[in-house]
């Protein structure tokens, strides 16, 4: 069995870190955009409904919003909240690590019915591309346990 020794960081700017982890969440957002733009063109042509395919992008914006602040309360939530009650002004330190994939979920389903709302419009119109697109992080990113790859970061 193959237990890689990789180092979390990818590269390191002294300024900035990029990591491993969160290039799951980059490529999930950036593959789950272009997929969820197809997804809601197609349904288009099926539906009498009008929506214009740009303010899609407008959803990605509350949608990254809200994977981070979801993700991170997520985590402060179910993993260390008796550590972040004790010390709140590290809830705002997310360069320190700490992102729940289910917080993130619940943060998004929540965007995007605040998005519905402000844009007027049914909260479940973009429902099916919760199941297409916010699996992309899992894929890209919990696959790794089919593999066995070990992450201790």
């Amino acid at each position: 069995m193959y237990i890689h020794n990789l180092d979390p960081v990818l590269l390191d700017f002294g300024f900035i870190a990029i990591r491993w982890y969160s290039l799951a969440y980059i490529f999930g957002i950036v593959i789950g955009w272009w997929l969820g733009k197809k997804i809601v063109k197609n349904f288009l042509l099926n539906v009498d409904f009008k929506f214009d395919v740009r303010e899609f992008d407008d959803l990605i914006t509350y949608l990254i919003i809200s994977i981070i602040v979801g993700g991170r309360l997520g985590y402060v939530l179910f993993y260390n909240f008796e550590f972040y009650i004790s010390n709140p002004a590290e809830i705002i330190k997310i360069w320190k690590g700490g992102m729940s994939f289910h917080g993130a979920l619940i943060g998004i389903i929540i965007g995007t019915h605040l998005f519905s709302i402000r844009k007027n419009i049914p909260t479940f119109f973009f429902s099916r591309c919760y199941s297409v697109c916010f699996t992309n992080r899992n894929t890209i990113w919990e696959n790794r346990k089919l593999y066995q790859w070990r992450t201790y970061w």
